[in-house]
């Protein structure tokens, strides 16, 4: 469960993000919205830990992100839109070193490792050096090294840039399998079409105000989500 109080983030004299509350429950999929500098990506360096905030509260699985920090990014995964990897290691040696760092003993790492690289087609290419890796391969191994420690909380910013069809459908069904099996998945993202179609609920954020939040049923309401999203950018008063 991933929980947020009344949220505030500022870069001097600019709030990035206002007073944000919302909870995101285990097992649902939210999609994150806005347009760029809405205050998507800050938000969720905030849920992670990478940058202190203002005011508010943050909690994931009850642990508030601020008082106990360790232990609270144990229960997260974070994915950022342009992750930067350890070049120079090859791909099996930086998911041992992510392994490493979250204290997974040998047979469950092997086993994860093997599992998700054989999902995305790079199973082969892990004895290989990172940097002979292609931009998509490069997006392969950060979402391998995300999931390995089964987190509880997935916080993921535009995971599906760089990745081909195939990848993409794959990880779809990842985030469909986590999210049965009680793990809670709050992601920024522009494709709305599918944003849509795989998420159970949505927030949308628009110059750092969180000004909807629910159920995609609620939020679209027999509408299209990409015209819901343009109905409430093109409003004036907010």
């Amino acid at each position: 469960m991933l929980e947020i109080q009344s949220l505030t983030k500022k870069f001097g004299e600019k709030i990035a993000v206002n007073e944000m509350s919302l909870k995101v429950e285990d097992g649902q999929i939210c999609a994150f919205i806005g347009h760029n500098g809405a205050g998507k990506t800050t938000t969720l360096r905030c849920i992670a830990g990478i940058i202190d905030f203002d005011d508010g509260k943050i909690f994931v699985d009850n642990i508030d992100v601020k008082e106990n920090p360790i232990e609270a990014k144990k229960n997260i995964s974070y994915i950022p839109d342009n992750p930067d990897l350890y070049e120079h290691l090859r791909g099996i040696d930086y998911l041992n070193f992510i392994a490493d760092v979250f204290q997974m003993n040998k047979d469950e790492r092997k086993a994860k490792i093997e599992k998700y690289s054989k999902r995305f087609d790079i199973y082969n290419d892990l004895s290989s050096v990172i940097s002979s890796y292609s931009h998509g391969m490069k997006q392969k191994l950060a979402l391998i090294s995300g999931l390995i420690h089964n987190p509880k909380v997935l916080l993921l910013d535009e995971p599906f840039v760089g990745l081909d069809p195939i990848s993409s459908h794959e990880f779809k069904s990842i985030m469909q399998e986590l999210a049965n099996n009680g793990v809670t998945i709050f992601y920024s993202t522009h494709v709305l079409d599918v944003a849509e179609k795989i998420c159970s609920h949505v927030a949308i954020i628009k110059n750092g105000n969180l000004i909807k939040h629910g159920t995609m049923q609620e939020i679209t309401n027999d509408n299209s989500l990409e015209n819901i999203f343009l109905e409430l950018e093109n409003e004036k008063h907010i």
